[in-house]
C-alpha cells in the first residue's frame, strides 16, 4: 500500500472511532467497540474494530457483539474498512452474513468546491431543521410527504461545531439536505437525500457541494 494511501486510511480509522464520541457512550465487546448512542440524539450507531487492535476476530466474535447490540435495544451492525481489517470479511461470513459493500470516496487535497446558490447552513434555531431532517428520512424512504423531525440534540451539536445542516430551496421550499460531522479537518459527508418529486433538479448536487 503507498504510504498517501496508508495515511488517509489511517485518518480515516481515527475519525470514525471519534466522531459518534461527542453523542454515545462506548462498550468494549471482544475486539469491537460498541457506540451506545444518547438519549435525544435521534441517531444509532455501529459496533466497528477497536481503534489500532490487534485481535484476530472471528465469526463467534461476531456473533457475540451482534448479541450484545441486541441486548442493548440496537441495531445489529458492525461497519469498517475492508483494506484495514481484512481479515474481518471471512469472520462475518462465517458466522452466516453477507456484508453490503459501500466505496469509500475522499476529496484529494487542494480541489476547489465552490457553494452551490440554492443551497445554504441551517444554524441552530433555524425553524427549517426539523424539516430538513424530515426531507432526508423522507428520500431515503422514497416519498414525497415530508414530516417534522424533532432536531432532539442536533442544535447544540451545530452550535459545537460538530455538526452541519445543509438545506437545498427553490425560493422557500425546502427541497432535500444533507449533513457532515467535522472533526478537525476531516468531516463525513452523510445523510444527504432528495425526496423523490424534487429530484433532477440538481438539489443532491447543490447540498453534496456545499457540506
Amino acid at each position: 500500500m503507498k504510504p498517501e494511501r496508508a495515511e488517509v486510511l489511517e485518518r480515516v480509522e481515527e475519525y470514525y472511532d471519534l466522531v459518534p464520541r461527542a453523542v454515545a457512550t462506548t462498550e468494549e465487546v471482544g475486539p469491537f467497540t460498541v457506540f451506545v448512542p444518547e438519549g435525544g440524539t435521534g441517531w444509532q450507531f455501529y459496533a466497528r474494530p477497536r481503534l489500532h487492535g490487534s485481535a484476530t476476530f472471528t465469526p463467534r466474535s461476531v456473533e457475540q457483539v451482534l448479541e450484545r447490540q441486541a441486548a442493548l435495544g440496537l441495531p445489529r451492525a458492525i461497519e469498517w474498512v475492508a483494506d484495514v481489517t481484512p481479515s474481518l470479511l471471512p469472520a462475518v461470513r462465517g458466522a452466516g452474513f453477507e456484508p453490503r459493500h459501500y466505496p469509500l470516496l475522499t476529496l484529494p487535497p487542494g480541489v476547489e468546491v465552490t457553494a452551490a446558490p440554492q443551497a445554504r447552513p441551517l444554524p441552530p434555531a433555524d425553524p427549517h431543521l426539523g424539516i430538513a431532517f424530515g426531507a432526508v428520512k423522507a428520500g431515503f424512504t422514497g416519498r414525497d410527504e415530508v414530516e417534522h423531525q424533532h432536531p432532539g440534540r442536533k442544535p447544540d451539536l451545530i452550535e459545537q461545531g460538530a455538526l452541519i445542516v445543509v438545506a437545498s430551496y427553490e425560493g422557500a421550499r425546502l427541497c432535500g439536505a444533507g449533513s457532515a460531522a467535522p472533526r478537525g479537518d476531516v468531516a463525513e459527508l452523510m445523510g444527504i437525500a432528495v425526496p423523490p418529486a424534487h429530484r433532477n433538479r440538481g438539489h443532491g448536487t447543490a447540498i453534496t457541494r456545499s457540506l
